[in-house]
Formats: structure tokens, C-alpha cells, sequence
């Protein structure tokens, strides 16, 4: 095969549809044409692995590890809720820190919240602030009594 036919059949292969490039564009009568919002949908970005950028944030997600406390801290923790339990009808002001499990992985967080204790339920062993917050007796690692510092 020649240079000259290479030449022509190349260009006959690039010129191939240059008559029906000016016609008029086909609109069918049965079909409405597509509203352009809905015609941009299509090329939305396509998510094949649907939930896999979650699961990748989850692993990423830190806790922490629960603090095994000894038992020279469970005495100090037990005097200081003895101490608010005794004051229990003037709503003893405090900052408790204590262990929240994590739902989902191992390990949890550590919250510290600051209030007025309402009860002190032994039998299920929890603290309940006045905000209605439920603290158990076995995740709390620290009390800042704020009114003992006041006797």
C-alpha cells in the first residue's frame, strides 16, 4: 500500500461525517427532551464503594484507653462521694471525670462535666447531676468537689 492511499484513507476516515455535521438536530415527538438538571445527573460522580470512605474515617477515629485506677484512688473517690452524699439537700457543686465506652471500637473518652449532684443512687451505683446525666461509680476516675474547698 502506498504513501498516497495511506494519505486518502486517512483523510476520508477524518472527513467521514461532514455531511451531517450542519443538519438539524433530531426532536423526537413522542419523548420530551430531558430537563438539563436532570441531564447534569448523569455525570454525577459515581461512589462504587458505597460506605467505604465512613468505615475508613471510623478506623481513623482515636479512644482512649480506660485508666485501671489502684485502690488508694477508689478510697479517695469513695470518701469524696460520701462526703457529697452527706450534702446531698444543698445540691453540692462538682466536676466529675469519667470514662465513656466507645460503642463501636474498644477504648471510649474521657468527659469531665461540671454541676450540681441531684442523688447518689447506691443501689445502682451512678451519680445523677441535676441535668439529668447518669454518671456509674466504676468510670469515674476523678471529683473536684467545688464546695468542699468553701467548709
Amino acid at each position: 500500500m502506498g504513501k498516497e492511499t495511506q494519505k486518502l484513507r486517512t483523510y476520508k476516515n477524518i472527513h467521514k461525517y461532514d455531511d451531517m455535521i450542519h443538519l438539524a438536530h433530531h426532536v423526537s415527538r413522542t419523548h420530551p427532551p430531558m430537563p438539563l438538571s436532570d441531564r447534569a445527573a448523569q455525570f454525577a460522580p459515581f461512589a462504587a464503594l458505597t460506605g467505604h470512605h465512613e468505615a475508613v474515617k471510623e478506623t481513623a477515629r482515636l479512644t482512649d484507653t480506660r485508666i485501671e485506677l489502684d485502690e488508694n484512688c477508689k478510697a479517695v473517690l469513695n470518701g469524696k462521694l460520701q462526703s457529697i452524699y452527706e450534702r446531698l439537700d444543698k445540691e453540692p457543686s462538682v466536676s466529675i471525670t469519667y470514662f465513656v465506652p466507645d460503642l463501636k471500637k474498644s477504648g471510649g473518652a474521657y468527659v469531665t462535666i461540671s454541676g450540681c449532684v441531684k442523688k447518689i443512687r447506691e443501689e445502682e451505683r451512678k451519680v445523677i447531676m441535676t441535668d439529668g446525666t447518669e454518671i456509674p461509680f466504676d468510670e469515674i476516675t476523678e471529683i473536684d468537689d467545688q464546695d468542699e474547698d468553701i467548709w
